[in-house]
């Protein structure tokens, strides 16, 4: 009844928003024949290509999103939580028929073993990446030793919302009001506003200041090891210190800035795979009251291209728009030698 419930809920986006018809959603994305390799996910995936706009390394950089006919999209709200197979127009995709093979998006914000911490601004309109700002300067992880940078592609399942009036009633904190976290355990390095296809294999409980912020762990389909890492237990298994490591990065990334350590639910222990789906469904309905404005978007930019029926939704022209009054793409300003920097704690 569980995976049955779950792909009633959100085995593609017709199915997740209802009665919506097929062709608003696939004359907003285009897909296209890029089979992954493995035998064990025989599906095509949606391509996506990105623009850059303003200078790297300086606050008025900008990665945005585009289909692969150039329609600008929103990756926060248009590319879909649930990686499909190809269709064709007004037919919706067929469903994989075992749970294990179900596959995420993945917006990939930053690069294993970089330390720009680079995000979906979710208060811009189109949500393009961008790097953090904090007291007027842009942020970097620190390196504690022995680790360089995020440990793992770093970024978040789309169209899931972590909702601030939401209560989590195992750890008795609210969201953090961003999409939901993933950590891509697999061995390519990804790029900044990649899209990869991601196999969940369980989740974290951190506690972010008091906020609730869930660490998906999953891996790239694409991975040697996709086949064989089918829960939490395998990657403890087969990839002894990975998780400990995880947790401790977790725990003291920002004490370097001079925060607390960050504190966890269940006493630091991952939950399992099946926990982690019951998460990202939850959030998933909570960003589909976002965008029908069903609730309080506590300054969320949801303007979409391909929400039906959602009060959101503008024309291409105006996202043209958008992405237009950024500024041209230029070089890279320098970064600070400070960036590089070992702290031991």
């Amino acid at each position: 009844m569980r995976s049955q419930l779950l792909r009633s809920s959100f085995g593609c986006l017709l199915t997740v928003f209802g009665p919506f018809p097929a062709s608003c959603i696939n004359k907003a994305v285009r897909q296209t024949a890029a089979a992954v390799p493995h035998s064990y996910y025989p599906r095509k995936t949606m391509h996506y290509q990105t623009e850059q706009r303003g200078h790297p390394n300086s606050p008025d950089y900008r990665i945005y999103f585009k289909t692969s006919d150039g329609k600008y999209i929103s990756p926060f709200h248009d590319i879909p939580l649930i990686a499909e197979s190809e269709q064709n127009d007004d037919v919706p995709a067929k469903k994989p028929k075992s749970e294990n093979k179900v596959l995420y998006n993945m917006v990939v914000e930053v690069p294993r073993w970089s330390n720009a911490k680079m995000e979906i601004a979710t208060k811009e309109p189109l949500n393009p990446i961008k790097q953090d700002v904090k007291k007027g300067k842009l942020r970097y992880v620190a390196n504690i030793f022995p680790h360089k940078g995020y440990i793992w592609n770093y970024g978040a399942l789309p169209q899931t919302w972590e909702d601030p009036s939401h209560k989590d009633k195992e750890t008795d904190c609210c969201g953090d009001n961003d999409p939901i976290d993933v950590c891509d355990i697999g061995t390519q390095v990804c790029s900044p506003g990649q899209v990869i296809q991601v196999k969940v294999l369980g989740i974290l409980a951190m506690i972010d200041e008091g906020e609730m912020d869930w660490k998906v762990i999953a891996i790239n389909a694409n991975d040697e090891d996709a086949e064989k890492l089918n829960c939490i237990e395998d990657v403890r298994k087969s990839r002894p210190g990975h998780l400990e490591a995880t947790v401790e990065w977790f725990r003291k990334y920002k004490v370097p800035d001079g925060k607390p350590e960050n504190q966890f639910g269940f006493n630091g222990e991952f939950k399992d795979k099946d926990f982690a789906v019951e998460i990202i469904k939850s959030t998933h309905e909570h960003w589909r009251a976002l965008v029908q404005k069903q609730t309080n978007a506590g300054g969320i930019e949801c303007k979409n291209m391909s929400c039906c029926n959602s009060p959101f939704q503008f024309s291409a022209d105006e996202a043209r728009a958008v992405v237009q009054s950024a500024p041209a793409f230029g070089s890279a300003h320098p970064v600070s030698a400070e960036v590089d920097k070992w702290h031991f704690v």
